[in-house]
């Protein structure tokens, strides 16, 4: 029997516990939350709309991690949310003793599983989450680029006036302030971007995409986006568990592609029934391929800032 564990009931745990039940991909869906009674009121709702949606997939709620035991893979939202004016380095202390926490939990209950972790600042609880579980890194990863292209590429399609179904847009680097968009490598119907827009508009929108989460905090007042970082955590779920594999910008362990060595990134990369299966390279222009190595070495730095914090590497598991 398939099984995905979603840990964190928030309203990104939730939307993908229900956008991945509605597909049918798996037999079961477990939410785990330290809410009592949430996740298994979000599980019960769930269950009652199959007759209607037509699909067979169970939801089971939970507080606990005995239910998650022996899941395919294990999404990692939980964690403290971003408020306004809020950078996601001041997220790191709080919510690396929560990843800490639910990792080694995790790989107790599930140690042949796939990791996908959500939770802010992205590259460096990737990081935690790899150290935390033990696992090889290729089973290690965290939603970053898959997120920030589908903002590139819906502020390309506004800026061109065309349908979003005819961009293609790239995102890598770090999922945060060292983002570093791709404009050579993105196409409007077929064409480079810069036969289509103005340097100037380009600038903007990659300006725009840089702010995306930051612009959706302000405006909600409360709590952060959910609804597309969902659909892009459940489109990676599709490529490990669906039977097909597919590219996509992702945070994965680098090992010298693009120059750059040891450290969680955002890099395209063949996710498959492995996890991360290779790691591509793709052509950059000199000022992207700087920008990527910046954002390398910057996640780097505040990597030793990770490991100083008490109670957040593997001995705090």
């Amino acid at each position: 029997m398939s099984k995905v564990t979603v840990v964190g009931a928030g309203r990104y745990g939730s939307t993908a516990a229900q956008r991945l039940s509605e597909m049918g991909l798996v037999d079961e869906v477990v939410i785990t939350d330290v809410v009592e009674g949430l996740p298994q009121g979000l599980a019960l709702d769930m269950n009652q709309s199959r007759y209607l949606e037509r699909h067979a997939t169970r939801v089971v709620g939970t507080n606990g991690y005995e239910e998650t035991e022996g899941s395919d893979l294990v999404l990692i939202t939980a964690g403290l949310p971003r408020k306004p004016g809020m950078s996601r380095m001041d997220l790191l202390a709080a919510n690396a003793r929560i990843v800490s926490a639910v990792t080694a939990q995790v790989a107790a209950t599930s140690p042949e599983a796939v990791l996908i972790v959500v939770t802010n600042p992205l590259d460096h609880m990737t990081t935690l989450a790899a150290e935390v579980s033990g696992f090889p890194r290729r089973r290690v990863m965290g939603q970053a680029g898959n997120l920030d292209s589908a903002r590139l590429a819906h502020f390309i399609a506004e800026a061109a006036g065309v349908d979003i179904l005819e961009v293609e847009a790239v995102t890598l680097g770090s999922h945060g302030e060292t983002m570093v968009p791709v404009p050579s490598l993105c196409r409007v119907r077929g064409r480079p971007l810069s036969q289509v827009l103005p340097a100037a508009v380009i600038a903007r929108v990659v300006e725009r995409t840089r702010e995306g989460g930051a612009e959706i905090v302000g405006l909600l007042k409360s709590g952060s986006a959910f609804y597309a970082p969902s659909s892009a955590a459940v489109k990676m779920i599709q490529a490990v568990l669906g039977g097909r594999g597919q590219v996509m910008p992702v945070c994965a362990w680098t090992g010298g592609q693009y120059g750059i060595s040891g450290v969680y990134l955002g890099v395209p990369a063949w996710i498959g029934q492995g996890g991360v299966e290779e790691i591509l390279e793709l052509p950059l222009t000199d000022t992207e391929l700087q920008e990527l190595r910046a954002a390398a070495a910057a996640v780097a730095r505040f990597a030793d800032e990770l490991h100083s914090l008490e109670g957040a590497g593997p001995q705090g598991g």
